[in-house]
């Protein structure tokens, strides 16, 4: 298991892995996987009931160390997308909860120990085929093998100086990158402890810091949102060394909300199931709201417009994101020609994001190319940053920006907004004083609630077609 965990060793008797109120030395976390390996080795694919507990944990570690392909399965996913993933991976065995009908389901015993010795994975086999949130259709399996894991988690330490000294906090869900590859395995390669909150409540947040010494926190905008509307528990992650937040832009509010309390700006990221975490801000980077960083340890990334050519790097022209590098999916499962579609001809990632690159490297991504770019007025609009700007408001709550037909602008921007007491004008004049005035909205459409997928992510597809 050193290809996966390093030689990382823990530094003190404190807990490798606590959660739930159960904490795990790292021998006594090692030996309960260990047991786990050695019911399932020769498996060629195992799924993962990935509920917040230290048996999940347990269960991923065990896959990893036989050698198997980990499916992680979202603990409320419903009987449809259940049986699309377990059918799709090829699951020969289950480690869960009660299943009915499907593979063969093996326990998961904190109490088990063995000392069986596995030999080092090869470094291109799969260790995870991690599932897509499925806004494009059903949910694919992206293959990542244990090279492209080290490779990722080493670029991340490099940048954010993640060391065994360090203790992780989060309550982010065990079953895509964030919270699992980062959040659990990230810990063990380091050879820091984690705490998981199992749910990211502020106070447990605060308790991390408080109660368990916490120097690293990784959070979501919303978890961050939160947080900043609860000074006391903001306050007490003074502690912290550093605080990452990902998965979407962090509105500038919030941003300054927790800078002003914790006395320290949050570090963006930037990252997708199929590349893991590609682009990061640097612990000692500048740290501005809306912008990731550049690109980590081993990544190269490059911004082209549809001509195939880069584009400027004035920090305004938006293109299209593509990656290269050493933490980068081996293809999609069972989807050759979906895989070779997703790379260019000379070996590059098609991320599907559109974004800009400033003068010293720094990316801000706008948002999904296919929902998020606007062609209005012949002007390339980032949804994103109307977001962001919109968020800036404080009658906001949430907010989704789309382009609509328009007979005379091609599309026009219209922004879905949630909150209270929204003037639309007010919100429009709003935007243009922030940004470039073609950029406003030309309509404010107030909803009660976003549609959302599973994973919580906006569907404004069907925005769109309701409109």
């Amino acid at each position: 298991m050193a290809f996966l965990c390093g030689s990382a060793e823990p530094i003190d008797d404190r807990p490798s892995v606590t959660l739930g109120g159960v904490s795990l030395r790292r021998d006594e976390l090692f030996g309960a996987a260990t047991a786990v390996a050695d019911r399932v080795r020769g498996a060629g694919c195992v799924a993962v009931q990935a509920e917040p507990t230290v048996q999940t944990v347990v269960a991923v570690l065990g896959c990893l160390l036989a050698g198997a392909s980990l499916a992680p399965v979202p603990p409320d996913s419903g009987p449809m997308e259940q049986a699309h993933l377990l059918r799709d991976s090829g699951a020969q065995l289950w480690l869960g909860g009660p299943i009915g009908e499907g593979p063969e389901a093996v326990p998961v015993e904190l109490a088990a120990r063995s000392a069986t010795h596995y030999p080092v994975p090869e470094p291109d086999a799969t260790a995870m085929i991690m599932y897509t949130s499925g806004t494009t259709g059903r949910p694919k399996g992206a293959m990542l093998s244990f090279r492209a894991l080290a490779a990722g988690l080493d670029g991340l330490a490099q940048a954010w100086n993640w060391t065994a000294g360090d203790v992780l906090v989060h309550g982010l869900p065990l079953f895509h990158v964030h919270g699992l590859v980062l959040g659990v395995l990230g810990a063990l390669r380091v050879g820091s402890p984690l705490v998981h909150t199992r749910r990211p409540q502020p106070w447990a947040y605060a308790a991390g810091a408080v109660e368990h010494g916490g120097t690293l926190f990784f959070g979501v905008p919303t978890v961050w949102s939160r947080i900043a509307a609860d000074p006391a528990s903001a306050r007490a992650l003074s502690r912290a060394r550093l605080l990452v937040s990902g998965s979407a832009a962090l509105p500038p509010s919030v941003f300054r909300d927790i800078a002003a309390l914790t006395g320290q700006a949050p570090v963006e990221r930037y990252g997708m199931t199929e590349t893991m975490i590609t682009i990061a801000v640097r612990a000692d980077g500048e740290r501005r709201p809306g912008w990731v960083g550049v690109p980590i340890d081993g990544v190269c990334t490059r911004v082209v417009g549809d001509d195939g050519a880069l584009v400027a790097s004035d920090g305004e022209t938006i293109g299209d994101l593509q990656v290269q590098g050493r933490c980068l999916f081996d293809g999609y499962l069972g989807q050759a020609e979906t895989t070779e579609a997703s790379w260019t001809g000379d070996g590059w990632f098609r991320t599907g994001d559109a974004a800009v690159l400033d003068t010293v490297g720094y990316h801000r991504i706008v948002g999904r190319r296919s929902a998020d770019l606007i062609k209005s007025g012949g002007y390339r609009i980032g949804a994103g940053e109307v977001e962001a700007a919109l968020l800036d408001h404080p009658s906001v709550a949430e907010v989704a920006v789309v382009g609509l037909p328009d007979p005379d602008l091609g599309q026009r921007v219209v922004a879905f907004v949630v909150g209270e007491r929204i003037r639309p004008e007010e919100l429009i004049q709003h935007v243009a004083g922030q940004l470039s005035i073609h950029k406003r909205p030309r309509e404010i459409r107030l909803v009660d609630a976003l549609p959302r997928n599973a994973m919580g992510k906006v569907q404004k597809a069907r925005l769109v077609e309701n409109a």
